[in-house]
């Protein structure tokens, strides 16, 4: 009989290696290698000899008529929009985020709202018995919808109860690191474990024309646990952000085969589940308070969606010897990057100060044109001046202090038109194209170099500048 070889997997990021050691090579994990049974090896070719010839493949050319995928609509706008219109018959969907950040609620009120749409739909709990999953939908108001409930584990019985001809149109598996299939010799949640049931249930829906949601788990940096080619096997990967303590959920799009990335799904957490929230620059600029410095109006875009929020910063002077640099929502590097610039190029002094810098709402912001934002927020608190409460600001600054244009500039003024701003922080556009100065009935002010923001916030009395040569073009010195 032959012998079973072994393997050493990592945990964390799926590398195999030929003996075990305390530290993993490939993602630096201390202690995330365990052994596997592996497969037996084949013959040279990779089992070609033993297969005979393969069919002749055809090939067609790019012009031709595609129908658009049909979709189940849940009535979630939110939801939807992430989706790119609805969930697409026959395809996998994966959705992570932090442990009570509310993924199994709004997969439930996904399902329940289908079901109540005629669309038959299963909710497969393997971390939870299906009494807690009746209570869960008793508290949300949706125990009279017709979803199909069972709590299993194992994904052989699955993928039986899914090949029936009468199975669910809409299946959610709840979690992916809870199944395990009998084929694989290793525990439930292992890379090889996670990765086989992810197979399996996404074979199932290509050829089924079942729309699989898988629920994941996320690691302490914030990543879908198990190997990274599970979101390369699924079609749509979603995250969901925001603090358990808040009340605003994000919904994100990381990778989307049938619609737009990066788009993202505002929602309010409440007592009675997950809510729409249909305009999001509102509701984050809702609790703002005008005339307070260091507070500032990004116009950002996310995904296709303008979304407008409060960039707050405060400076205080350092008790200790090493000024901190807090951030909340925002790239703390980017933040470095900023202070750095307004230090050399500007000549602000800042360096023993604390910087404290948040997005309100619990919004994460990750576009290079919320540079001069951050900034007009710094300088701002800096110098106890506040940016005009109707201004909207956006722009990305270079290291040499330029200020740069950024896309879709045309959308972020109409959505700041239309929560009422009136005035406009903005870089110069680009050359050949001649700005107004006024757009979307607001007053654009543009600038070319970061020094002109500071000019305008700097008092007569305690100047900002410790340098003389600062400015956009610096002398030389003696």
């Amino acid at each position: 009989m032959a012998r079973a070889v072994k393997r050493f997997v990592c945990q964390s990021c799926g590398a195999v290696t030929s003996k075990w050691s305390g530290r993993c090579e490939s993602c630096g994990e201390w202690n995330t290698i365990t052994e596997e049974a592996a497969p037996a090896p084949g013959p040279a070719g990779g089992g070609l000899a033993r297969g005979g010839k393969g069919r002749r493949l055809e090939f067609a050319g790019l012009t031709g008529s595609t129908p658009q995928p049909p979709r189940y609509r849940s009535g979630i706008t939110e939801f939807d929009r992430v989706c790119g219109g609805g969930l697409v018959v026959g395809s996998a969907l994966l959705i992570g985020g932090d442990p009570g950040i509310g993924k199994s609620t709004l997969l439930l009120q996904m399902a329940a709202a289908l079901a109540k749409q005629n669309t038959a739909c299963a909710y497969v709990s393997g971390e939870e018995a299906i009494d807690q999953v009746r209570l869960r939908a008793e508290r949300l108001g949706l125990a009279d919808a017709p979803v199909q409930l069972t709590a299993a584990t194992s994904v052989r019985d699955i993928v039986a109860t899914l090949e029936r001809p009468d199975a669910p149109r809409v299946a959610v598996i709840d979690s992916i690191q809870t199944m395990w299939l009998d084929t694989v010799e290793s525990t439930p949640g292992t890379v090889t474990q996670v990765r086989a049931s992810a197979q399996a249930l996404v074979e199932l829906a290509k050829r089924r024309g079942i729309a699989v949601l898988l629920v994941g788990h996320v690691t302490k940096d914030g990543a879908i646990a198990g190997p990274r080619v599970l979101e390369h096997m699924v079609d749509t990967v979603l995250y969901f952000e925001g603090e358990r303590g808040h009340q605003f959920r994000i919904l994100r799009t990381v990778k989307n085969r049938f619609g737009p990335t990066d788009e993202i799904g505002v929602f309010e957490m409440s007592d009675r589940g997950l809510s729409d929230v249909a305009n999001p620059s509102a509701l984050f600029l809702a609790e703002r308070r005008g005339h307070v410095s260091g507070a500032c109006v990004f116009a950002g875009i996310e995904g296709t969606r303008p979304v407008l929020v409060e960039i707050q910063a405060l400076v205080s002077p350092s008790a200790l010897g090493t000024p901190r640099r807090a951030v909340v929502g925002w790239d703390s590097n980017r933040l470095a990057m900023v202070l750095a610039v307004l230090e050399a190029r500007c000549g602000v002094s800042i360096g023993a100060n604390d910087v404290y810098l948040n997005v309100a709402g619990g919004l994460r912001i990750g576009e290079p044109a919320a540079d001069l934002a951050v900034a007009a927020a710094v300088v701002s608190s800096l110098a106890d001046e506040p940016v005009p409460p109707d201004m909207a600001v956006f722009g990305e600054i270079g290291l040499g202090g330029e200020v740069r244009p950024v896309g879709q500039r045309d959308a972020r003024l109409r959505e700041a038109a239309k929560l009422g701003f009136r005035r406009a922080l903005v870089p110069k556009g680009r050359a050949g194209s001649a700005a107004p100065a006024r757009s979307e009935g607001i007053v654009v002010d543009e600038i070319e170099h970061l020094a002109d923001l500071v000019a305008r916030f700097q008092p007569a009395d305690r100047p900002l500048q410790r340098r003389r040569e600062a400015g956009p073009e610096r002398s030389r010195r003696d």
